[in-house]
Formats: C-alpha cells, structure tokens, sequence
C-alpha cells in the first residue's frame, strides 16, 4: 500500500479536528463545562483521546475555540444571507440578532462560555476568535465608523455584556429588552435583521449544528 500525500493527511488532519470542534460544543452544551471530560469529547468525536492534544493544549483551549468557531459561522451566515446587503445597518442588526440567537439557542454552551473567559486563564486567542473579531470589526466599518479601532471593542462589549445579561441565573433579562438597547444605540429599526419570534428566511434560526463544523471534502473554511 502506498503512503497517503501529504493533502490527504492535511485533509483527514482537517476532519479530525471539525469533529473534536464540533463535539465539545455538543457536549458542553449538553452536559456544562465541568461534566465534560476530554475523553468524552474524544469518544463522541470518533477520536483518539492523544489526538486532542496535537491540537489545542487542553479543555480550555478547545472549548473557546469551539464556540468561537459557533460564533463566527453563525455570524457569517446572518450576514451573507438572502437577500444579501452591503446596508451597514442592516449588517449591523444582523449582527446583534445572530450573537442574541445564540444565547437563546444555546444558553448552556454561552453560559458556560462567559464563566470561562472570566476564569484566572481567561480569553484564549485562537483562529476561531480572529475570524469572529474580523467580521465584528468589518460590521461596524459598514456601519459608518470612523474609528474601528475604538468602536470595535464597544460593540464586542456590549454583545457580551447582552449575552451575560441574557443568561444571567436567576436573573435573565428578556431578549427583546436587550436587542432594543442595542438597536437604539445603533440607530435600527425594530423590522431590521431578525425579530424576535421570526424565523430567517432560509431556516438560520434552527438549532442543527452539522453545518458549522462541515468534515465534507468541500468545506473551504479552514
């Protein structure tokens, strides 16, 4: 048998790594953070437990990674859908519903991702994280920013501080309180992006995960 080419090990590399993103995000989702072991991610994900390791350094570091790849797909997909816009503040309204979607799909998985970047390890940069912040910083240049740098790090804050607000045990604020504040901050109208209680068009605001962590051969996203 010949040896693989260095594409297929690329390739099968690329997969392996889709399904241990894909599955911690499952079982965090299902299970908390603390219940989830990286044997059990390792197990869901058809993987070998010592494959973990050549990717991310521990539990941490693959859980952020992630949810910020759910972030980032999620994000990009209400940007790009039909009927595609270069509307800054139509962009801008998709933006906040897509991240507030989020926390009302997947409340578990964002909880316990808000207690992680609070823990003494705190944020993790990784890929996943840069491509979230390039499309957040893309939205707000779109939306008429003249200072990206300064205005860039308010929108992420204030989406975060919505989340956390959202999820809050024992105290959560309603979704549609807090997309109202931020819509009026941002100067939108109520019908823009997705309200509350509608559905996108093509299906967006469903809970199936599969398309956000794609282990198909025409996946181009890594």
């Amino acid at each position: 048998m010949s040896p693989r080419s260095p594409s297929v090990n690329e390739e099968l590399r690329r997969r392996s790594q889709e399904r241990l993103l894909r599955a911690a995000v499952e079982l965090v989702g299902e299970r908390g953070y603390a219940a989830t072991t990286l044997g059990d991610i390792a197990d869901r994900a058809g993987a070998a437990r010592g494959l973990i390791s050549y990717y991310f350094p521990g539990k941490r570091e693959l859980v952020q990674s992630a949810v910020h790849r759910l972030m980032h797909r999620t994000l990009e997909e209400a940007l790009e859908r039909e009927p595609r816009t270069a509307d800054g503040r139509e962009r801008m309204a998709r933006a906040i519903d897509a991240i507030l979607q989020l926390a009302r799909l997947r409340p578990v998985l964002m909880r316990q991702h808000m207690a992680g970047l609070l823990h003494a390890e705190g944020f993790v940069p990784c890929p996943e994280q840069r491509r979230l912040a390039e499309l957040l910083r893309d939205t707000v240049a779109r939306h008429g920013s003249r200072d990206v740098d300064r205005d860039y790090p308010m929108l992420r804050a204030l989406l975060m501080g919505a989340v956390y607000a959202a999820l809050m045990p024992g105290a959560p604020m309603p979704v549609p309180v807090l997309r109202a504040e931020l819509f009026a901050r941002y100067g939108l109208e109520w019908e823009m992006g997705v309200p509350p209680d509608t559905e996108a068009p093509d299906g967006t605001c469903d809970g199936d995960l599969s398309r956000f962590f794609s282990t198909g051969a025409g996946d181009q996203s890594k």
